[in-house]
């Protein structure tokens, strides 16, 4: 019997694919450059060749909204990646060694960690670096790690009393190997939703960040300094404000969705209930 359609995974996939494509199209094509300041243009209207207007500077609204969509990527695919690479063997780790002094420790760092949120941290990395889009990256990515490491450790924790793995244990192979050819592959589809659920947090933290100055510098399009910019203006043209923000709310939304549709896939009993019903 076939299953229903993953609606989830179809509408977050196609979010993210456009996010994706308006990304990837920037880098060769633009209507216009988008960090021209045209004073002569100044809050024109839609039509003309402006699809959706210019800003108070005169710069083409949907150009900046592309090439947002490659920084907010940009700094989604380096801080998701940092957390993975980070947290996922700590987890395994914790996992793999519940009861041990090692496991304790990793975790209670962990929790420390936890309790310094991205804003927090890309404060005190600007104070000393300066504030830009590898200080929002290494901030959301440090603070992103607890998030993989409770993860992996919960996930290995499963996978560590199975028989495959006993079996492991008593053949004599030492702990590094069954955390690579064991443990890894039977967590890598927790890991691969969690990234997936990451990246739309990492999104709204770019955003934020970059609204209140401590992300992407100017003249980089971000679309959190975009609505930090349309902020005078958003009762005389709230156009300025809705195309940024309607781009964050759906990018978030996509790869929430597509979190939820992954889940749903490669869970095996979730895939039997849909099947089922």
């Amino acid at each position: 019997m076939r299953g229903r359609p993953n609606l989830a995974l179809l509408t977050g996939g196609t979010l993210v694919g456009l996010v994706v494509l308006a990304a990837a199209v920037s880098f060769f094509w633009t209507p216009h450059d988008p960090t021209l300041v045209d004073a002569a243009r100044k809050l024109r209207e839609p039509g003309g060749g402006y699809l959706l207007g210019a800003d108070k500077f005169g710069r083409d609204t949907f150009s900046q909204l592309m090439v947002g969509a490659r920084t907010t990527l940009y700094v989604g695919v380096v801080a998701v990646g940092i957390a993975a690479v980070v947290g996922t063997p700590l987890g395994v780790v914790a996992g793999m060694t519940p009861r041990g002094w090692l496991s304790e420790l990793i975790m209670r760092v962990n929790d420390l960690v936890f309790a310094f949120p991205a804003l927090l941290l890309a404060v005190m990395l600007g104070a000393v670096y300066g504030p830009g889009t590898l200080t929002a990256m290494i901030a959301i990515g440090v603070a992103t790690v607890p998030a993989f490491a409770r993860v992996a450790r919960a996930a290995t924790l499963q996978v560590m009393v199975t028989d495959y793995i006993l079996a492991a244990r008593a053949a004599g192979r030492r702990r590094p190997a069954i955390a690579v050819r064991h443990v890894l592959p039977n967590i890598g589809s927790v890991l691969i939703v969690q990234a997936s659920v990451s990246f739309a947090i990492a999104i709204l933290a770019e955003a934020a960040l970059s609204f209140l100055g401590f992300g992407t510098r100017p003249p980089i399009p971000s679309w959190g300094r975009m609505l930090q910019e349309s902020q005078e203006l958003l009762f005389s043209t709230p156009r300025l404000a809705l195309w940024p923000g309607l781009a964050i709310a759906l990018a978030v939304l996509g790869f929430n969705l597509l979190g939820d549709g992954l889940r749903d896939h490669l869970d095996p009993k979730l895939r039997r209930i849909r099947a089922d019903g």
